[in-house]
């Protein structure tokens, strides 16, 4: 069926990751008409990204973790959904109506409800010489390995985070292992976890999972440089080289690729841009929207699920969509309450769980003092060439916002639209400040969220210029 055939739908999702495949399977199971939205050009989203197309090698490279992402995937092909891939979202407000692009065609639909499930983005690791060629973030390896089958030779990787040992192990598996884990979480994080082991053992599978990663690396004989400071990227026209300190001595290692990875932050983009209430979590050290235990946002036809809403990995965003989309359900009259509770009250004991590590994890691997308040002299605007120095001096002249740092300096301006220095800008002005980072916010996203011509803007005065062929599913 053609998008245009239909114009409205009980609920549109935006996102085919775990939370949006998911919720959207659980959707359909309740009788509601479903359009499924996503920017990839198959179902997965990142974390099960070209899950469809896998063969059995890289499968075995890649986990069974990732692996468990064909069960999402068969469950939504038996569902009866409209399913647009290759769809990039460039505005959505809290009354349901959505704008979107594909292949130059620009399409306005409208849905009862709205549910985000639009992931996360690896935080921004702004460090000296992040900007050469050759250095990138660690989840741009993985995007290599999941869709091309590429390994990249002679890299080393750095930060902080579980997913790096997951990254490294997979290298090794593919044939073409790290020269070196450049890790800059402390003993005295892992001790200050400890307050929160209780937890830690509720989600013992992450512990496991975890220990099992780093025996294999040890065994494949990766070299790990434990409470490493003081990156920088080093080379003339791309990266040649990272320099660190470690216990006290400056250490330096020949390399061709430098991976960087200090977590994942929750993607507020297109939650700003619908003017969602958010709040600064300190343990995260990042925006998350306010949701409820059912994911409904600040506006009520507005839903977000998975770790858009808050980082608690891919099983955790699975049962997140499919907790939304019951309320959705009883929401627009499909379900009563009481078959709703029955059917969410397992799935929010597993998210419980599922949530229980999380802490543990945020504690023991923090985000490094370097990344979150860089030195004057580092770029954090790459798009803008906009300096933590820069960033400084605009607060001493009374900058006291991210919007006002777009007039004294275009930082966030660029074709990120501040993705990757949003968060960096407000640490740096609520620091100069002393303001809570509540106080100071973040850029203030407008529509639309992602490049587009006057020639699609055009087109949504004529109805038959966007139509456009989607898929159904089931």
């Amino acid at each position: 069926m053609s998008a245009n055939d239909r114009r409205d739908f009980d609920l549109a999702i935006i996102g085919a990751g775990p939370a949006g495949m998911a919720a959207a399977a659980q959707a359909a199971s309740a009788g509601l008409s479903v359009l499924l939205l996503d920017e990839q050009a198959r179902l997965g989203g990142q974390i099960y990204r070209d899950i469809e197309r896998t063969s059995e090698q890289r499968g075995r490279i890649l986990g069974k973790d990732y692996l468990a992402g064909r069960a999402l995937v068969d469950d939504l092909v038996k569902s009866s959904i409209t399913y647009v891939p290759q769809a990039s979202v460039w505005q959505a407000d809290q009354d349901g109506h959505l704008c979107y692009t594909v292949e130059g065609l620009a399409t306005q639909t409208k849905a009862h409800r709205v549910l985000l499930a639009t992931g996360a983005l690896e935080r921004p690791v702004p460090i000296p010489g992040w900007t050469l060629p050759g250095v990138m973030m660690a989840g741009a390896g993985q995007i290599l390995l999941k869709q091309s089958g590429l390994v990249a030779k002679r890299a080393v990787i750095a930060g902080s985070g579980p997913l790096i040992y997951l990254i490294a192990a997979q290298m090794v598996r593919a044939g073409n292992p790290p020269l070196a884990l450049i890790e800059t979480q402390t003993a005295a994080d892992f001790w200050q976890a400890q307050h929160h082991l209780a937890g830690a053992l509720r989600g013992w599978r992450y512990l496991i999972k975890g220990l099992g990663l780093i025996g294999e690396l040890r065994r494949a004989g990766v070299k790990r440089y434990r409470g490493a400071s003081d990156l920088q990227a080093e080379g003339q026209e791309r990266a040649e080289a990272l320099r660190f300190s470690h216990r006290g001595k400056q250490q330096w290692l020949a390399c061709e690729t430098i991976f960087l990875h200090m977590g994942v932050v929750p993607n507020t983009q297109l939650s700003r841009a619908m003017n969602l209430d958010h709040y600064w979590s300190a343990a995260q050290h990042c925006f998350h929207p306010k949701t409820d235990g059912w994911g409904r946002s600040s506006a009520a036809a507005i839903f977000i699920a998975g770790d858009g809403a808050g980082i608690a990995g891919a099983k955790g965003a699975e049962l997140a969509g499919r907790i939304a989309a019951l309320r959705i359900a009883a929401d627009l009259g499909r379900l009563d309450e009481a078959t709703m509770a029955q059917s969410a009250t397992p799935l929010h004991r597993e998210l419980a769980r599922e949530r229980a590590a999380r802490p543990f994890l945020d504690r023991a691997y923090p985000a490094s003092s370097q990344v979150l308040a860089p030195d004057d002299a580092t770029m954090v605007c790459r798009c803008e060439e906009v300096s933590a120095g820069d960033i400084r001096r605009y607060a001493a002249m009374g900058c006291d916002g991210p919007n006002q740092a777009k007039a004294f300096g275009r930082a966030g301006m660029g074709p990120c639209q501040g993705r990757y220095c949003g968060l960096t800008v407000s640490m740096l002005l609520a620091s100069v400040n002393q303001r809570s980072l509540d106080e100071t916010g973040y850029f203030r996203i407008r529509p639309p969220i992602k490049p587009l011509t006057l020639g699609e803007i055009a087109q949504l005065d004529d109805p038959d210029a966007g139509a456009k062929e989607v898929m159904d599913l089931g």
